[in-house]
């Protein structure tokens, strides 16, 4: 949905919310993410970097920013990130740079990250949003994960030996979404970025004021 100079406008006054969205690797999160995105002008994703090679159509700054292990040390040692994990080898981290400048221009983010680094940005933004996608079933994330033909049998096994570790984090999370019908998950998490986008708490109060003149 393409808005109106006059509607981004007003949403723009809004004080930008920060959503943290978690879910084990092949439930479907990035896929209902990007969805969104396509929707709405004012949201925008938080580009992770990783040392990991990209993936067959992945574009570089665009689903993440590739970078060289050394680089990322680099960015480490400087406290570039506002969270960072290795994840199955490879670096992953949130850039503080990146979350100041989007939110300076009052967009509304999404943060696609794992459990760990969600823990580990809950000490630094009090006031994001925390959304946690399972899957429906474990035998259905498996066949999920089968039918990329991106990883090994191993790889398989070890993601969801993973997966069952994250979803016992799942009470650290805001709300819960299962994501068995695609759409209904979509509606579910874009009902909760709404909903957080009116909050009285994210208004701007003197544009209101300005509005009763």
């Amino acid at each position: 949905m393409t808005m109106s100079k006059d509607q981004k406008k007003i949403s723009l006054k809004r004080e930008g919310s920060l959503f943290v969205i978690s879910a084990p690797s092949g439930t479907g999160k990035t896929t209902i993410c990007r969805k969104l995105l396509k929707k709405y002008d004012t949201l925008k994703l938080s580009v992770s970097y990783t040392t990991r090679s990209p993936r067959k159509g992945e574009e570089n700054d665009i689903d993440y920013t590739f970078v060289t292990k050394e680089k990322f040390k680099k960015m480490i040692d400087k406290g570039e990130f506002a969270e960072w994990a290795m994840v199955y080898g490879n670096f992953y981290g949130t850039s503080i740079k990146r979350l100041k400048k989007l939110n300076k221009h009052g967009y509304d983010i999404i943060l696609d990250i794992d459990t760990r680094g969600a823990m580990q940005l809950k000490n630094t933004y009090d006031k994001a949003v925390y959304v946690f996608i399972l899957p429906p079933s474990m035998q259905i994330l498996k066949d999920r994960l089968v039918s990329r033909k991106t990883e090994t049998a191993d790889i398989v096994k070890k993601r969801l030996d993973s997966a069952r570790e994250e979803i016992s984090c799942y009470e650290n999370y805001d709300y819960i979404i299962v994501n068995d019908i695609l759409k209904d998950a979509y509606k579910e998490l874009e009902s909760i970025i709404i909903a957080t986008k009116t909050r009285t708490s994210n208004t701007d109060q003197k544009w209101i004021a300005r509005l009763l003149k």
